[in-house]
């Protein structure tokens, strides 16, 4: 990874482990003005808090507003705030990967009205056995 970062042309990278050791190593050792973003949302709060620039988030597509305030906090230090959003949020972070990614994005987003419950190939809709369960994250989110 470091040697990446010494290549003109690579910016910065999503670290999407959700490995928090190895993000600090990265965030380290890496030069200055290369960026790391998360790409884990349940470990997002804690790799901006280590200096990450911000995060590449698949609960963003539900709650944005949200998701942009939690970011803003955590770059600026606030953990306190980021937290306490962070913290709203860990269900509807755990629930948007009880199938494949984006299947129950795409039904969440079609439930809270953003969008069709359309799907192209080769995705399927979400199992009925999942909706209530999504349905709950959203709910104890105050998403719908």
């Amino acid at each position: 990874m470091l040697r990446l970062a010494q290549v003109d042309g690579i910016v910065g990278i999503k670290e999407a482990t959700g490995n928090i050791e190895r993000a600090q190593w990265l965030i380290r050792e890496v030069p200055e003005g290369f960026a790391i973003y998360s790409g884990d949302d349940p470990t997002a709060v804690a790799l901006m808090l280590c200096g990450g620039q911000g995060n590449i988030s698949v609960t963003a597509n539900v709650a944005p507003r949200l998701m942009h305030e939690l970011c803003m906090a955590a770059i600026a230090g606030d953990a306190r705030r980021a937290m306490e959003i962070q913290l709203r949020l860990m269900p509807v972070h755990k629930h948007l990967f009880v199938e494949a990614n984006p299947i129950p994005v795409k039904w969440a987003m079609a439930r809270m009205g953003l969008c069709g419950g359309t799907l192209r190939l080769p995705m399927t809709p979400m199992s009925a056995s999942f909706e209530p369960v999504v349905e709950g994250a959203l709910r104890a989110a105050g998403l719908v």
